[in-house]
């Protein structure tokens, strides 16, 4: 019996990478959390889970596309690199601190679904809903698959 499938949502900002950039590379290492909550949601998921594309820091953040994760978690190769600005001088080859996960993309969406819409159906998305929850800036949070369903169907 496999394991249930889990959804999550990750956010990028649009000038870094964007679904677009994902959907011209098919396949990309999500590098760079340096967050232990979401390093820890990176490292619960399993190939094959859904993923909201979030762009964040943009006119209009919201959801743009769907991506499932293609690998298993390892360990972030930026965290290795000194000229990268995601360098960790803590981390060592023997004991990483930060994890990846690669994404893969499934589709953009027909239309992307603004956070202030988001906000408009916080009480059917429930109060555990990370992204609407005050003081939340996590860049890697999981959803459920009510929340998958209910956020899709404003597509």
């Amino acid at each position: 019996m496999s394991p249930r499938k889990r959804y999550w949502l990750m956010k990028s900002e649009p000038g870094d990478f964007s679904i677009d950039d994902l959907q011209r590379v098919v396949t990309e290492p999500w590098t760079g959390v340096r967050n232990y909550q979401a390093r820890n949601f990176m490292r619960q998921m399993q190939v094959g889970d859904g993923v909201l594309f979030y762009h964040s820091n943009t006119e209009v953040p919201g959801i743009y596309g769907i991506a499932e994760v293609a690998s298993p978690p390892y360990p972030d190769p930026t965290q290795f690199k000194k000229g990268s600005k995601y360098h960790d001088p803590k981390a060592t080859q023997d004991q990483p601190r930060w994890d990846l996960v690669d994404v893969r993309f499934v589709r953009k969406l027909a239309r992307a679904i603004p956070l202030e819409e988001i906000r408009t159906h916080a009480e059917a998305l429930g109060e555990e809903f990370a992204l609407i929850r005050k003081g939340s800036r996590l860049s890697v949070l999981p959803v459920t698959a009510a929340q998958w369903k209910r956020l899709l169907a404003l597509e």
